[in-house]
């Protein structure tokens, strides 16, 4: 088995992905923005599994980007982690399925709190889809491994939604250098904007 030829394969799945969501970007995104923008709270975003682990870096780059943002894990937010939400804050969803039973298992708490809910799942019909304010929903042909099982294009999918959010969000706050740099001083970006 020639192994490069399958990193090269792996490659091209998950950019031909990439380049296939451009095309299913609509009205739906207009919407999710106007809630981002308008919200007087915090962004939190919450999901399971790799879903979770691309939505601590989704709310990570909302945070630095000029917009307050957290993450909490949806187990957890089932064993208390709720309290952190609010009425004034907007939750982000992640389920590639829409189906996840620890993100799902959020959804009547987060009804009575009567925050906004954005969804991002690749199927429109499925329960995450149908509860949330706002679906941001995203097709693929398959996951990029071997088996096509293992979150791989659908991760990676997902977090360039997220990060497509995060700068149209940035960029509709006329968020500057000088506000990145305050809060991001450190490393070699803080640096670098320390120097200009």
């Amino acid at each position: 088995m020639d192994l490069l030829n399958e990193i090269k394969r792996v490659i091209e799945v998950e950019a031909a992905s990439i380049k296939a969501l451009s095309e299913q970007i609509g009205p739906s995104f207009t919407e999710a923005l106007a809630l981002l923008a308008e919200c007087k709270g915090k962004v939190i975003v919450s999901g399971v599994g790799k879903s979770g682990h691309i939505g601590k870096k989704m709310a990570a780059s909302l945070a630095s980007t000029g917009t307050p943002a957290f993450f909490v894990h949806s187990t957890e937010g089932l064993h208390g982690d709720l309290g952190m939400i609010q009425k004034e804050d907007v939750v982000i969803l992640i389920s590639n399925s829409g189906e996840t039973s620890e993100v799902l298992g959020l959804l009547p708490s987060l009804l009575k709190i009567g925050c906004k809910t954005i969804a991002i799942t690749s199927r429109t019909d499925s329960s995450l889809s149908q509860f949330c304010d706002v679906a941001l929903n995203y097709q693929y042909t398959s996951e990029a491994d071997h088996l096509g099982l293992a979150p791989t294009t659908s991760s990676t999918v997902t977090l360039v939604i997220g990060d497509a959010l995060a700068v149209a969000l940035s960029m509709s706050k006329n968020f500057k250098k000088e506000d990145f740099h305050l809060y991001h001083p450190g490393g070699s970006l803080g640096k670098k904007l320390s120097s200009q």
